[in-house]
């Protein structure tokens, strides 16, 4: 099997507690698809991103917080200058940071998501995660599968196919404990092996799917008897009689964006696709608190998106953005 670490970033002892634990979780293959993704990434920007990560200080953090709204990793006394310095500066190669906020030796990453915000209205609502098999379907840089981690997960493996999250999760991890069991694997969901797991969550994802069918239905394969599904999605209340709001074109700035759904329609595709039990929990509109510009994301966000005479609409002229927490059960 191809070596990760030369590829991503990873130590020899990183990988080899990663082969391990996917072993034990009965995912040997889904380490092959996340090798030869590393060994063929067909992306640009991937030879720059490789070489800032592995020009970050070699450094392991003796202090580790996961179970806090700003993830510490190490502390400001762990460096010495220069390595911070060094540390900042390759971070910040790394930009945009869309998740967060982390905390690294001292050096504040101001993500343009407030992320805790999300996980902090989603906790109440789930199962103990200690002990569980996470996956995280679309999973960022990873803010997430830190937080499962800190709660005690015995895996929390995420899967996106964006490069640049993985070299931010990357970054990151480069500075924790090998054996830490937070892992990601650049790919899309639709091309991994089925298997199961105890718990999935799937937040920010069903609005970027063409066939919002389809993939909770596919969610549903993945999951063990008994197993908990946590989605997060967009919705709109003002969707049709169909419970489907088209979008054509943009919605909110954003490109691949199909359709707004309503929860009532959610709740009928969960029933429909097997899941037991599925409810919504939470309705919260997003606020510029949560999500904006930063100096680590200096592009366009949620305010550029609304429109400034009525900002309950997008600058589209559609419903802001609202978004729910749905759990059901397998």
């Amino acid at each position: 099997m191809p070596s990760l670490h030369l590829h991503a970033g990873h130590s020899p002892e990183r990988e080899s507690s990663l082969t391990a634990l996917l072993r034990s979780c009965d995912l040997e293959e889904w380490l092959g698809v996340a090798a030869r993704r590393w060994a063929c990434p067909e992306h640009g920007d991937f030879p720059r991103w490789q070489e800032t990560v592995r020009a970050l200080p070699l450094h392991t953090a003796r202090h580790v917080e996961l179970n806090t709204d700003q993830p510490e990793i190490g502390t400001l006394e762990e460096m010495d200058t220069e390595q911070r310095t060094c540390l900042a500066s390759g971070l910040r190669k790394l930009a945009p940071w869309r998740k967060g906020p982390f905390s690294a030796f001292g050096v504040s990453i101001d993500a343009e998501w407030q992320s805790f915000m999300k996980w902090n209205r989603v906790l109440p609502h789930v199962s103990d995660l200690r002990g569980r098999r996470i996956l995280d379907v679309g999973s960022g840089n990873g803010y997430y599968l830190l937080r499962m981690a800190g709660l005690g997960a015995h895996l929390a493996l995420g899967v996106d196919s964006n490069w640049l999250a993985n070299w931010q999760f990357a970054a990151l991890t480069r500075f924790l404990p090998p054996d830490l069991p937070a892992w990601m694997i650049p790919a899309q969901f639709e091309d991994l092996p089925e298997s199961t797991f105890d718990s999935i969550f799937s937040m920010g994802v069903l609005h970027h799917r063409r066939d919002p069918r389809e993939h909770l239905q596919r969610l549903r394969r993945y999951l063990e008897p008994g197993g908990e599904l946590v989605l997060e999605t967009l919705i709109s209340e003002e969707a049709p009689a169909s419970g489907m709001l088209p979008i054509d074109g943009r919605y909110a700035n954003m490109r691949n964006v199909w359709t707004l759904l309503h929860p009532d329609r959610i709740l009928h595709l969960l029933d429909e696709a097997g899941f037991r039990s599925p409810r919504c929990v939470d309705r919260t509109a997003t606020t510029l608190e949560e999500q904006r510009t930063t100096d680590w994301m200096p592009f366009h966000s949620l305010q550029e998106a609304l429109d400034p005479e009525d900002p309950a609409r997008t600058v589209e002229r559609l419903p802001a953005p609202v978004r729910a927490i749905f759990i059901a059960f397998a």
